[in-house]
């Protein structure tokens, strides 16, 4: 990738599961080329395409790859596909040098903060939206909160491998942090602004609440403006993971409007 000297400089290692399994998740994680990975595990039955792919990259990379019985990897997952692999933990980016690479060279910076997401399924397709859509990066609490683990990665379908990830002790600091920084806050959260409608400035930080109470109280006070996905009433509220899908969107068209 192209920031992996700048990954290097400005990491620090956290405790964190060492395997992540799964086909996609484990050829993203080759592909990046982020973490250091002691080795592949196949089963022994494990066929097709993306397992091949995985094992040419491995050896290419000069990875060992082990062949073992299918039952052998049922200790990570009884969702394995097959394929494991064996990493060095997670980096968490600091949160100054998170804000500095999602502001480097672009004029519309855009980063999430999850306020209290515990869902790993969620944070993980969370994360994937956020890949997909162009974030410059996610920031996550340190507690009360789903941290990345190999659940997440799997969840991502590897998209963790390709972004930057900071976990913070108060988003609340957080989010005056990114304010003195420049950024505008918008926080996710029904009876706000139509999204449609709202003005979106950037540098942008969108705020998405947690699964069951959305924003907490004191966030919703800190945030600049609050959006909303305008929706009909069949059911109350879209989860965390699609309504950032929708959202992030409607951010990706403004911003493709800006820097074109």
């Amino acid at each position: 990738m192209a920031h992996n000297k700048f990954y290097k400089k400005t990491m620090r290692e956290q405790p964190l599961d060492n395997i992540v399994y799964g086909r996609n998740s484990v050829l993203e994680l080759l592909k990046a080329g982020k973490r250091t990975v002691n080795k592949i595990i196949v089963a022994q039955t494990a066929r097709g395409g993306a397992v091949n792919e995985i094992i040419d990259l491995a050896r290419t990379k000069g990875i060992a790859v082990h062949n073992v019985p299918p039952e052998k990897l049922d200790k990570y997952s009884e969702n394995s596909q097959g394929i494991a692999a064996e990493v060095s933990p997670i980096q968490y980016f600091e949160i100054e040098d998170l804000i500095a690479l999602a502001k480097k060279g672009t004029n519309s910076p855009l980063l999430v903060l999850l306020d209290g997401i515990e869902d790993p399924h969620n944070l993980g397709a969370i994360i994937r939206n956020c890949v997909a859509f162009g974030a410059g990066g996610v920031i996550i609490p340190k507690w009360r909160a789903a941290g990345v683990t190999e659940t997440v990665s799997k969840s991502s379908a590897g998209a963790i491998e390709h972004i930057a990830i900071a976990r913070v002790t108060n988003t609340n600091q957080t989010i005056d942090l990114l304010k003195k920084h420049g950024f505008w806050v918008a926080g996710a959260e029904n009876g706000g602004q139509i999204l449609e409608d709202a003005k979106l400035p950037f540098p942008l930080a969108l705020v998405i609440g947690s699964e069951g109470f959305g924003l907490h109280n004191l966030t919703k006070k800190n945030c600049d403006f609050l959006i909303s996905i305008p929706q009909t009433n069949t059911i109350s509220s879209l989860n965390a993971s699609c309504a950032s899908a929708v959202i992030l969107y409607e951010i990706t068209k403004r911003q493709f409007k800006i820097n074109k």
